[in-house]
């Protein structure tokens, strides 16, 4: 029987932070201790820590992981997330919610939104968002776990969370540590390449201290001191479609509504994020440098705050894309050393998470297959690229005239897998894809129809079924869904009886 190479015995990953310590723990609760991982960090080097609002996948990573729930939301000063509200994003004035979860229950073949855009056509002025669970709790500041009886509307609607990524980054470094991993401090200074295979061999530190591996997970950040500084690798460039290219954020003291939502809404420049946690808000403009200066976007943000400043505003520069390989020899990039998205959909944290999947469902030997390489990058290069689409729906699909960049956005040539959806929606309100995405059918509606894309008519087969009471229906999902939320516990409250952070 052929039992392949020999298996990786070490692994290091470069980096800490989000990205670093999920690496860290996942392969640790993976490997159960078979192979050595360590873990590089300098705590001279901060993060980026944006990365405070997430997607309903990262449920699944935390329970792969066997952490609680309670605990988590606890120790990270952690909220709950029922989608994303967009705010003056398709025209100024106007808001629309990108819910976790479906719109309504179908009760029919047809989806749902075919008879809504029937019912619209006969007059009905309903918002799509009165058929979301999520935004029925959403608009009322309520939460409460989904229903898993599906028989029932509370089961309909998904979540996620917001979080304090720095405090997660230190949770699971502790998970991980207890599990074996070996923390060693120090910034790297150079990096040594096999003579033969050009493959990584080892990272030496500022201190004199070597580390070497057969494998290595480059967590570095924005620099990708290994995919690209070592393997000069290549980064494919997005920024003519997603032109933001800075971010400044601040923490404030808490004002407003405590939402089970993010916030996203529109800027001349960019637009900017509100993210409600237990002890904070995190606040920040994403926008271009082109069309406004630092001081200007800081004194915008800082302008359109819920409390008082907490510390000082903090810069961050990026250019929008992905490495032209995620995985190279032997080193495979995670996080912002892999590519950045701009954190409009709150990728950030789910593409470290896929990442590491991905890498566990391909695990190499000490050969390192060619062939699961390819598949690596082949399909991470799908996911990049489809959550690009995504993202540029959201600056193409404008109504607004009123600035450069919406000028710019409304009318900038688009990728040709964005016009094929976009056509298909305009035509007959259907949402097309090639394949498994990230955002599925819900997500895609709710941005098409929140920002303007309005199909030239209905699903055909509607008017085939006259038998469908659609009108009595639609009418009955959203007077139960008003009743649900009216009953569910206050954001606050139940985040008070379940999973308040301990005082500090």
């Amino acid at each position: 029987m052929h039992t392949g190479a020999a298996p990786i015995r070490h692994i290091a990953v470069i980096g800490g932070g989000s990205a670093g310590w999920m690496a860290a723990a996942s392969l640790a609760n993976s490997l159960q201790g078979a192979c050595r991982v360590t873990l590089v960090e300098s705590e001279a080097i901060g993060t980026v820590g944006v990365g405070e609002a997430t997607i309903p996948p990262i449920k699944g990573f935390n329970q792969r992981l066997g952490i609680a729930e309670s605990d988590f939301v606890s120790a990270t000063q952690g909220s709950f997330k029922l989608g994303i509200q967009f705010v003056d994003w398709g025209r100024e004035g106007q808001r629309y919610f990108h819910p976790f979860g479906p719109y309504g229950a179908d009760f029919d073949m047809v989806p749902l939104h075919h008879y809504w855009l029937r019912e619209r056509a006969d007059g009905d002025t309903t918002s799509l968002d009165e058929y979301s669970m999520a935004w029925a709790a959403a608009t009322l500041c309520r939460f409460d776990r989904p229903s898993r009886d599906p028989r029932l509307v509370q089961s309909t609607f998904d979540y996620a969370y917001h979080f304090d990524a720095g405090l997660y980054a230190g949770y699971l470094r502790r998970y991980a540590e207890a599990r074996g991993v070996t923390r060693v401090e120090g910034r790297i200074g150079s990096v040594a390449r096999d003579p033969e295979s050009g493959h990584v061999a080892s990272v030496s530190l500022d201190n004199g201290q070597t580390v070497e591996a057969e494998f290595f997970l480059d967590c570095t950040g924005f620099r990708g001191l290994l995919i690209e500084g070592a393997l000069e690798t290549g980064y494919e460039d997005w920024t003519h479609w997603l032109p933001c290219d800075r971010a400044v954020a601040v923490p404030c003291a808490h004002g407003g509504e405590f939402t089970p939502y993010t916030r996203s809404t529109a800027r001349s420049a960019g637009w900017q994020w509100r993210i409600p946690l237990q002890h904070r808000i995190g606040n920040g403009y994403v926008h271009c440098s082109e069309f406004i200066s630092e001081d200007e976007a800081t004194a915008k943000l800082l302008a359109n705050l819920d409390g008082e400043v907490m510390s000082e505003p903090r810069v961050l520069c990026f250019r929008t894309g992905r490495r032209r390989k995620f995985w190279n020899g032997n080193v495979v990039a995670i996080g912002l050393a892999a590519g950045f998205m701009e954190p409009l959909e709150s990728t950030s944290l789910h593409l470290i998470q896929t990442g590491i999947t991905r890498f566990l469902a391909l695990f190499p030997d000490r050969a390192i297959d060619p062939l699961g390489v390819e598949e690596y990058n082949r399909l991470t290069a799908l996911e990049y690229e489809t959550i690009r689409d995504f993202l540029i729906l959201h600056y193409h699909a404008t109504e607004r005239d009123d600035s450069p960049l919406w000028r710019y956005c409304a009318t900038m040539s688009i990728p040709d897998t964005l016009r094929y959806k976009i056509d298909h929606f305009r035509r007959y309100g259907r949402i097309v894809s090639s394949g498994t995405e990230l955002f599925q059918n819900p997500s895609w509606l709710a941005v098409f129809i929140g920002q303007f894309v309005t199909p030239e008519r209905y699903d055909p087969l509607v008017d085939q079924r006259p038998r469908v009471e659609a009108g009595k229906h639609l009418e009955s999902l959203r007077r139960v869904m008003r009743e649900a939320a009216a009953v569910m516990p206050d954001h606050r409250d139940y985040i008070d009886a379940n999973c308040k952070a301990a005082a500090t």
